[in-house]
């Protein structure tokens, strides 16, 4: 047993010792349970980013005008005031998340439908169809404005002008006691009626959308349309799509990843001395280990959206140029992030626990985890300067949304900016010796 302990001592040793493999190690889920707890904790004090949403107004009513100011107060909802065609656009392009369509007409009918439950006006929700989360709070939000707005048209007399009525019905001499008691019963109804229509709207929005009345009382005012913003409305949307670019963009990364470590295993084996003594440069040897992981990212990512296109039916609906281009330039900045890794890592410990930390936070922070939504408005600020952000949207907007090869131009420039970066500070700080 003193053997088996001393090994036990000795490989303790040897893994306490790497000091910077440890530190990955300790550091990563730290980290990545700081950012979920961040996200999904209690912490008011710092404001989550709002949801991009537009409202067309095609009323133009006082009470449309009063549910858009109230939807565009919300502190949950970034509100735009758009056309239809242009909002469309806007949501197709993924730069928001849904549109809602306030139809004309709609503050006359809406009075009438909030008692009679017949003949509502539509309210349309154009929504991004990856984004099914925030159509829930839209409808949440929207629910909650109309009942709120559309009982305060209805009841607007009873805050003032109906009262004072009251007090000088009371106070008339020249009313008969039989007219007072009807009068009375009007104003004793218009009360209850109030009341109830406040206590209505305070009701849980989403309940209500859901249940499509609000209360035992009162309809809610509007039937709602939701409608999937798509390349092509007649091709359903496919969250395989979205899915698929998440996965393989995390699952490359880590492939490129392996490839860094792998090259500090050989120069720990003395190959790359020998090499150099060929004599090879340099950039010769570190340049043929990025051709080589470039094209081994790109193959996978081919045969990953192979079996997607093959089983999963997911399509490039959009340009198939601008879908190559973002699976190249996504290529070359896997093998360029795989020797940053590695520059830095140093040994091949350090280098997996360095990796795991670096890919789980781009992939969280790309988008491919998490609604991007649901972030920080500080932390969705930075999102634009992460890669993987514009790997993903990049590849959504060549697949389910359709878009085309000027959609893709600024992921793949995006994209090899970072991989020039990458290689730079690897070849200037990589290590020919452990």
């Amino acid at each position: 047993m003193s053997a088996f302990w001393q090994l036990v001592r000795n490989d303790l040793q040897l893994y306490f010792s790497n000091r910077r493999a440890l530190l990955m190690n300790l550091l990563a889920p730290i980290v990545i349970a700081a950012f979920f707890g961040s996200l999904f904790g209690a912490n008011k004090d710092e404001p989550t980013a709002a949801i991009p949403v537009a409202v067309t107004d095609q009323d133009g009513s006082a009470v449309s005008k009063q549910i858009v100011a109230a939807l565009a107060a919300d502190k949950n909802l970034a509100v735009q005031a758009l056309d239809e065609a242009a909002a469309l656009e806007r949501v197709r392009a993924g730069k928001l998340q849904a549109d809602v369509v306030i139809p004309r007409g709609f503050g006359a009918a809406a009075g009438t439908a909030l008692f009679s439950g017949r003949d509502k006006p539509q309210i349309v929700i154009h929504y991004d169809p990856s984004q099914t989360v925030a159509l829930q709070v839209v409808r949440g939000m929207l629910a909650q404005s109309v009942m709120q707005n559309v009982s305060a048209a209805v009841f607007s007399l009873a805050d003032d002008t109906w009262p004072r009525l009251r007090a000088n019905v009371e106070n008339s001499s020249n009313i008969n006691p039989e007219a007072k008691r009807d009068l009375r019963a009007i104003f004793d109804s218009s009360e209850r009626l109030q009341r109830r229509a406040q206590q209505d709207a305070a009701q849980s929005p989403g309940a209500a959308a859901d249940a499509g009345n609000v209360g035992p009382a009162l309809s809610l005012p509007y039937t709602l349309s939701e409608q999937e913003v798509r390349a092509h409305q007649d091709v359903p949307y496919n969250s395989y799509a979205h899915s698929f670019a998440g996965m393989g963009v995390q699952f490359t990364l880590m492939m490129g990843v392996e490839v860094g470590v792998g090259l500090l295993l050989l120069r720990r084996l003395g190959l790359w001395r020998r090499l150099r003594a060929a004599p090879l440069g340099k950039g010769t040897l570190l340049g043929s280990r990025v051709a080589m992981c470039a094209i081994a990212a790109f193959t996978l990512m081919l045969v990953i959206y192979a079996v997607a296109m093959l089983v999963f039916k997911v399509r490039v609906q959009g340009s198939w140029p601008g879908f190559i281009g973002v699976l190249a330039a996504f290529s070359l900045m896997t093998a360029a992030l795989g020797m940053l890794v590695a520059a830095l890592g140093r040994t091949p410990e350090a280098t997996r626990g360095l990796a795991i930390f670096l890919t789980l936070i781009l992939v969280m922070l790309g988008g491919a985890w998490v609604p991007s939504f649901v972030f920080p408005a500080w932390l969705q600020k930075l999102t634009a300067f992460v890669p993987t952000r514009w790997a993903i949207d990049g590849l959504d907007a060549v697949t389910w949304r359709g878009l085309g090869l000027a959609a893709a131009w600024f992921p793949i420039l995006a994209m090899s900016a970072f991989a020039a970066l990458c290689l730079a500070f690897a070849m200037r700080v990589f290590d020919w010796e452990e």
